[in-house]
């Protein structure tokens, strides 16, 4: 049995629930709000490209590897975008959270921030991980303010680490957070969804 088994979750309306090949129709619908996939520093699959996306997703959690997740309007079903936990490591109980991406008409809304308390309270409440990493291209800088904003802790970057769409070799910069330091982390995450004219945490953009 693998350390992270599919689950659904849900808070204030937003549900994530493991990702499924026939979501096909409708993630390629949430890309398409916002062309996302003509972003440089993102991997957000184009619409030729979402059944192979959802495959290899598929494949990877078959490995343990990631468990993937459609982000879903709990009032209308509507798929909104898609996030994971990737690089699980049960040895060490860390895992990450990344390929996240959300519609552009939802992106700085409560469904990024939702999604995080729900992701990051289920990592370390009941999947009991001692560390949550994020990773995110060095050009991203809305993804950085993002995880900062969370209280994730810069670790470094890592050089020459990865391909983007376009071909180029990013930079990738990696971050951190501590079962120690969640408490603080939930108190603030759960502040920030009971201002109702307060702005949320920004979307990350760019998928590990």
């Amino acid at each position: 049995m693998h350390f992270a088994q599919p689950v659904s979750l849900s808070e204030r309306g937003v549900l994530l629930r493991p990702l499924q090949a026939d979501d096909e129709a409708a993630l390629a619908a949430a890309a398409a709000d916002g062309e996302l996939w003509r972003i440089r520093v993102t991997s957000v699959p184009a619409p030729h490209e979402t059944a192979d996306y959802i495959r290899r997703a598929l494949d990877m959690q078959a490995q343990g590897l990631r468990l993937p997740f459609a982000v879903v309007d709990q009032a209308t079903g509507r798929v909104l975008g898609s996030t994971s936990y990737h690089d699980i490591v049960p040895e060490v109980r860390r895992a990450e959270i990344g390929h996240t991406w959300y519609a552009q008409s939802v992106q700085r809304s409560h469904v990024n921030t939702c999604a995080k308390l729900m992701l990051l309270r289920h990592a370390f409440e009941t999947l009991n991980c001692q560390v949550v990493g994020w990773r995110t291209d060095i050009f991203n800088h809305r993804s950085q303010r993002a995880i900062e904003r969370l209280g994730a802790k810069k670790d470094g970057i890592i050089r020459g680490n990865a391909l983007r769409r376009d071909g180029s070799i990013r930079d990738t910069v990696m971050y951190s957070l501590t079962r120690g330091e969640w408490p603080e982390v939930q108190t603030q995450l759960l502040y920030l969804l009971s201002q109702p004219h307060s702005p949320s945490l920004s979307q990350e953009r760019a998928p590990c």
